[in-house]
């Protein structure tokens, strides 16, 4: 069957009957899971308790369960009497006791034999990520709260002015050894009061004013004021004006509430695959497109994560996910400092995961991911189209032209992206994997959405931010990202090579002309953190030692090239710095276990610490020579905001590249195509600006072979003919005179 039939389905023999009951061990838990998961729970807990269901997410298999049958289904070996790995799914949940005292546990639930396998008691000095109904809870706690409600009247606000809260996660808990109590904190806006329209940027209008909740007494238990003066005010308090939003002037986004309007000089750019998508997707979550193979899986924390990836017929990556992002504030006037949200452990990226719109968050022909999580009462809850698959053009991929004859050989690059969005109150985040036709992934984030803004009085600057509008000060901060890869590069027995490049110095017998430098190579031997120098191209080469290539004959590996990125600028020793460890250096080299899957540790809400964390699995000096490992990297921006960066900010993109080095043994996209795209136009112009008419020859569009669900789920939008000469809307050239 042709690339591009959304029915092709390689090296897989398993019976459809077979495969559509039982579930691939890394499919996400399905509706009736959750149920079974949360009546285990329900059923081995007191009676008179009442429980709450935080998260029943799927607990991946032990790798040394899961490799053998990822191995069998590959070589198309499965059987129904073929041993699975146990289908378990954790379970994080508070159970409320008839005297309103909660515990918080943590289970593990065996799907199959409908019992509890494993369940911990978390330690009072942890606590739960936060919930949606905790998150909807404070906002009505705090509008009905006396306390509240005198600071509000404090302020003088203009009548029937509509308040608007942002809960927050209360941060680092400042007393460490001590245990915290749940708490939670919101900063506080009003809409615009001149038009009062819910979708007016609130942000334009920040109160001087934090409350504090007490999550499990459910009151608002004190309202912290905030500091507003500028640089010469210090930590000073009440510097403000006694009407806080006189000042404070509507900047909006919303195309309606836009009193200049839109640009009307825009023309459409349309993305079109005449002939369908060139990927295929079988099942839940199987994908294969342009020599690659994996599969996309989904959780409440991590959002999207890929798993099994190989490329013609060979492992790469066991496992590739965003682990953690964290965002402190730099601003040293309290409460301030307890703004640092860790979005991933804190909350979760897959709960705050959009439900993308076609033709809007992704072009062309898409593949949509669904969620499926739960609710509070153990329900099953299905959030649709949080993740979309789509190819894009990424320009040249490689050219040559022999000057000679004036041959020129071009072909383009396509990208497979696999990408979701997330939106955290204030922030939106785009996170993307990128596979592309030369063996290549590139890991990208994106992040836009509006800053957090507090107040600042009239006619000042502060040193901790920027004006970004009459009265809203949007505060230095930082992002920093901590990325998963779990290597297979030919096999699980990897290592980890650090390559620079240094200059020699002069030397008559090796360096007479001063031009050579020499590539210095050293093997990580015990686990540890490295940082990026790029003053000397440092590089990190995920290698398996006993496999040579067959023509270098260096270990045959993939090369991790860091993104330099200002690391954690918090002290090391404050409660932010002890918190973001994994921060502090741009590489970490563990060894493989169980369940390692948190950079910042299973535990962050209110964290005084980073427990459980890279750094904790650093510390342990294992041995992570031709081991089981696992590489992080941690990159980062650092925002100081712009008055370019609102109302809403244009993205801040970081990217970092996963490259094949000697793994293979020529350019593996050196049998890709050289073809042209009839659909492009020569373009001229009349004196007048209208465009000059083209006669332009274009492609037959075919009937569609359609099975699946692309550009969400519409029938119709398959792909092939089964004819050997189509490539997608393209016809052979560019290998003619340059």
């Amino acid at each position: 069957m042709e690339p591009g039939t959304l029915t092709q389905t390689k090296h897989i023999t398993i019976t459809d009957k077979l495969r559509r009951s039982t579930p691939h061990p890394l499919d996400q838990l399905s509706l009736d899971e959750i149920r079974i998961a949360a009546n285990v729970v329900r059923t081995s807990r007191p009676k008179g308790a009442r429980i709450s269901y935080r998260t029943i997410a799927l607990e991946e298999p032990p790798k040394a369960l899961l490799l053998p049958f990822l191995d069998l289904e590959y070589q198309g070996k499965l059987s129904p009497w073929t041993e699975r790995p146990p289908r378990l799914a954790r379970v994080l949940h508070d159970v409320i006791r008839e005297d309103k005292s909660v515990e918080f546990h943590d289970s593990v639930v065996d799907l199959t034999r409908h019992r509890e396998v494993n369940s911990e008691i978390v330690d009072k000095k942890f606590h739960a990520p936060m919930s949606w109904d905790e998150i909807e809870l404070f906002t009505k706690v705090a509008h009905q709260s006396p306390l509240f409600q005198d600071a509000l009247k404090e302020l003088e606000l203009p009548d029937n002015v509509t308040v608007v809260i942002d809960p927050w996660m209360y941060g680092g808990w400042d007393g460490p050894g001590e245990i915290s109590p749940r708490l939670m904190q919101g900063l506080v806006y009003t809409r615009d009061p001149m038009t009062n329209d819910p979708n007016s940027n609130h942000y334009a209008f920040p109160l001087p004013l934090i409350p504090v909740m007490d999550m499990v007494a459910k009151e608002i238990i004190r309202i912290d004021r905030l500091a507003t003066g500028g640089a010469e005010d210090g930590h000073e308090l009440g510097t403000g004006p006694k009407m806080a939003l006189d000042h404070c002037r509507a900047s909006e986004y919303v195309p309606e509430l836009l009193h200049e309007g839109l640009r009307k000089d825009l023309k459409p750019l349309n993305i079109i695959q005449p002939y369908g998508p060139s990927f295929t997707v079988t099942g839940n979550s199987l994908v294969e497109w342009q020599k690659w193979r994996f599969r996309v899986g989904f959780n409440a924390r991590e959002g999207a994560t890929i798993h099994d990836v190989r490329y013609d017929d060979r492992s790469v990556f066991h496992r590739l996910s965003f682990s953690e992002m964290a965002v402190p504030y730099g601003d040293p006037r309290a409460p301030f400092h307890r703004k640092q949200a860790f979005d991933f452990g804190d909350g979760g990226a897959g709960r705050a995961a959009n439900n993308l719109e076609l033709g809007c968050d992704c072009l062309g022909l898409i593949k949509y991911f669904d969620a499926v999580m739960n609710d509070s009462s153990g329900n099953g809850t299905v959030s649709k189209n949080v993740v979309c698959m789509h190819e894009q053009d990424d320009g040249i991929l490689w050219k040559h032209t022999n000057y000679r004859t004036g041959r020129a050989v071009v072909t383009r690059n396509r990208r497979l992206v696999v990408q979701f969005i997330i939106t955290l109150a204030n922030y939106e985040y785009i996170f993307a994997y990128q596979f592309d036709m030369a063996g290549g992934i590139t890991i990208e984030t994106r992040a836009t959405g509006i800053a957090s803004t507090v107040p600042i009085d009239p006619g000042k600057t502060s040193p901790w931010g920027n004006v970004v509008s009459p009265g809203a000060l949007a505060q230095n901060h930082q992002h920093m990202f901590c990325f998963r890869i779990d290597p297979a590069i030919d096999g699980t027995q990897n290592s980890v090579v650090q390559e620079e490049s240094h200059p020699l110095p002069f030397s008559p017998d090796i360096n007479p002309y001063g031009n050579a430098y020499e590539v210095r190579r050293t093997t990580i031997k015990t686990s540890c953190g490295l940082k990026a120098a790029p003053e000397h191209g440092r590089l990190f080469k995920i290698v398996n030692p006993n496999i040579p290539n067959s023509i270098s004959g260096r270990p045959v590996g993939y090369k991790l090239v860091p993104s330099p990125t200002q690391l954690a600028l918090a002290q090391p020793e404050s409660i932010m710095g002890r918190r973001m460890a994994y921060a502090t250096s741009h590489v970490w080299v563990t060894k493989y276990v169980d369940g390692e899957f948190w950079a910042a540790g299973r535990y962050t809400n209110q964290s005084t610490i980073e427990r459980g964390g890279v750094r904790d699995m650093a510390d342990r000096h294992d041995t992570v020579e031709n081991e089981d490992i696992v590489v992080w990297h941690s990159f980062g921006l650092t925002h100081n905001p712009r008055v370019e960066d609102f109302p809403v900010m244009p993205v801040e993109c970081h990217q970092f590249h996963l490259k094949p080095s000697d793994f293979f043994t020529k350019n593996p996209a050196i049998d890709v195509p050289s073809t042209r795209n009839l659909t492009s136009q020569s373009f001229a112009l009349h004196n007048n600006n209208t465009p000059i008419p083209q006669v332009v020859s274009t492609p037959p569009i075919y009937p569609l072979e359609t099975s699946g669900e692309v550009a969400g789920g519409g029938a119709g939008a398959g792909a092939g003919t089964g004819s050997d000469d189509l490539t997608n809307g393209m016809m052979g050239c560019c290998a003619g005179k340059a």
